[in-house]
């Protein structure tokens, strides 16, 4: 696999998971800043939904034709390995603020 950036959305597998995490392979988009996607094995990630509750940490976009919710609030840590392919990407300014907003 390339560089992976920030910004770029990719297939994840995200089980096994516990409780409330959100599951199966789907969506997420890379939040992890490109210095640390190059130097890790690992990238931080938050997952893309079509449906979810609307809160204002769920920032609202279109992607692939379709509208999807960025789930901030289950950010996650996985290892490179559980990324399957590249979707596309989701430009910073629809999502950057928020999150650090949330992380303030």
């Amino acid at each position: 696999m390339g560089m992976v950036r920030r910004g770029e959305v990719y297939w994840v597998n995200l089980d096994p998971t516990i409780g409330t995490e959100i599951k199966k392979t789907r969506p997420a988009l890379v939040v992890s800043p490109d210095d640390l996607n190059a130097a890790l094995p690992r990238v931080i990630v938050a997952p893309l939904t079509s449906g979810g509750q609307p809160l204002g940490c769920r920032p609202e976009v279109n992607f692939s034709g379709k509208s999807a919710r960025i789930l901030l609030d289950q950010l996650r840590s996985v290892d490179k390995q559980r990324l399957a392919g590249r979707m596309g990407e989701i430009d910073l300014q629809f999502w950057h603020p928020l999150l650090l907003e949330m992380l303030e």
